[in-house]
């Protein structure tokens, strides 16, 4: 399944659509106004909070965000390299192995899960906001999408 993610250019807290191939809503995002760690919730349709991502509070050289389960709990640490020229990106703390295979801010990157394709991301040509293309299984796209959000929290904050 195909979604498209687009950062909403005037949000209070940093929104973001999350719609299907046929511009119709499948998940939204959500962030707190005024947050120093830019945190963000991934909710479905019906209000359920399925993820919370969250920036480190201090970065000195390596960039972290955290992505955390609905009941709280940490399940993993989106972080990037100590001189990070090439976007590299790396999922620790899951169960599985998670890798960005490919530049995340390239024109296309893959999402691999224990070696094998898990998902892929396609950077959307913009110049007003972010926005992204990520295709995966249905059932894997929220986990991914926190994923992107982590990202993309990780590369504004080192950016501003």
């Amino acid at each position: 399944m195909k979604v498209y993610i687009k950062n909403k250019l005037f949000s209070i807290g940093g929104a973001s659509s999350v719609i299907n191939e046929n511009k119709e809503d499948v998940y939204k995002v959500k962030g707190r106004a005024f947050s120093i760690t830019r945190v963000k919730w991934v909710f479905d349709l019906n209000g359920n909070k399925l993820f919370k991502i969250r920036n480190k509070w201090f970065n000195f050289f390596v960039h972290k965000a955290f992505i955390y389960d609905n009941n709280n709990e940490k399940i993993a640490t989106v972080k990037d390299k100590f001189f990070n020229v090439k976007n590299d990106y790396f999922i620790l703390g899951n169960k599985d192995e998670i890798k960005i295979d490919g530049k995340f801010f390239s024109l296309s990157a893959n999402i691999l899960k224990n070696g094998e394709l898990f998902g892929t991301i396609r950077r959307q040509i913009t110049f007003i906001a972010d926005a992204f293309e990520l295709e995966a299984d249905e059932k894997d796209l929220p986990f991914l999408i926190a994923i992107v959000i982590a990202i993309d929290n990780i590369t504004d904050n080192k950016h501003n």
